[in-house]
C-alpha cells in the first residue's frame, strides 16, 4: 500500500493524459451508440416505407402549437353558445318558469346582473360564421367570453332553483302563487275563451311591481293565449 501511494505521489501528472484516454473512450462509445440508434431508425422506415413517404405519417410528428386553433373550435364554442342561449330562452318564452324561478329576472341580484352582463358580451362577440374568426386574439376574446357566460349562467341558475321565491315577503309570495294558477288557466286549452284572457289580465295585475317580466316573455304568452282562443272560437263557430 505505500508502494503504491509512492508511485501516486511520484507520478501524478499521469492522471491527466489517463482522463483524456478515458474521455475520448466515452465519446467513442457515446457516438456509436448514436450511430447504432440511426441505424435502427433506418432499418425501421426500411421495413415500414410509409414512413419515407411524405404523404405518411412522420415518425416524430412536431408539437401542435398550442395556441393554435380551427374553425372546428370556433363551431364547437358558437355551439355552446347556442345552448347556454337556449337555456335561458326556456325561462324567456315560459313565464310559469319564470314566476317558479323569479330570481332569473330580478335585476336587483348581482348574480342575475352577472349572467346577463356575460350574455351581452358573448353575443356582441359572436361571429356570424367560424370563418370569420382569423386571429387568435378574436378567438381568445370569443371562446373566453362564452365560457364566462357559460359559468355566470350555471351559478345564477342553480341559486334561483335554490331561493326560489324566499326573498319575496309572505304577501308578494301569495300573489306571486296566484299568477302562477292565473297563467295555467290562461293556458289551460279546455277552459273558455273568457276565462283564459280574463286569467291572463289578472295574472299581469298579480305580477305587476312584483317580477319584471322581458318583453318577449310578454310577447309569447300573448301570442299563445291569442292562438288558443282564436281555435277556440273557430271552434265555436257553426259549419253550414
Amino acid at each position: 500500500m505505500q508502494d503504491f501511494w509512492h508511485f501516486a505521489g511520484n507520478f501524478w501528472w499521469l492522471a491527466f493524459p489517463v482522463a483524456g484516454i478515458l474521455g475520448g473512450w466515452g465519446r467513442a462509445i457515446s457516438k456509436a451508440n448514436e450511430r447504432r440508434h440511426a441505424q435502427r431508425i433506418e432499418m425501421y422506415k426500411l421495413q415500414h416505407p410509409e414512413l419515407a413517404s411524405s404523404k405518411g405519417p412522420e415518425l416524430y410528428p412536431p408539437l401542435q402549437d398550442p395556441g393554435a386553433f380551427t374553425e372546428v373550435d370556433v363551431e364547437k364554442a358558437m355551439d355552446e353558445h347556442n345552448g347556454v342561449n337556449r337555456r335561458w330562452l326556456d325561462y324567456e318564452l315560459d313565464v310559469g318558469k319564470l314566476i317558479d324561478f323569479p330570481m332569473m329576472t330580478d335585476v336587483r341580484q348581482p348574480l342575475t346582473v352577472a349572467f346577463l352582463r356575460a350574455k351581452r358580451d358573448a353575443d356582441a362577440l359572436k361571429p356570424v360564421s367560424a370563418s370569420e374568426v382569423t386571429s387568435k386574439s378574436r378567438w381568445d376574446d370569443y371562446r373566453n367570453a362564452v365560457n364566462a357566460y357559460g359559468v355566470a349562467f350555471d351559478v345564477a341558475e342553480k341559486e334561483a332553483q335554490r331561493v326560489k321565491d324566499s326573498a319575496f315577503s309572505e304577501p308578494e309570495r301569495q300573489r306571486l302563487g296566484t299568477a302562477r294558477k292565473l297563467v295555467n288557466i290562461a293556458q289551460d286549452e279546455a277552459a273558455s275563451s273568457a276565462e283564459r284572457q280574463t286569467a291572463y289580465k289578472r295574472a299581469r295585475k298579480e305580477l305587476d311591481g312584483i317580477l319584471l317580466l322581458p318583453d318577449v316573455t310578454v310577447a309569447a304568452l300573448e301570442q299563445k293565449v291569442a292562438r288558443m282562443i282564436d281555435v277556440a272560437k273557430r271552434a265555436d263557430t257553426p259549419n253550414y
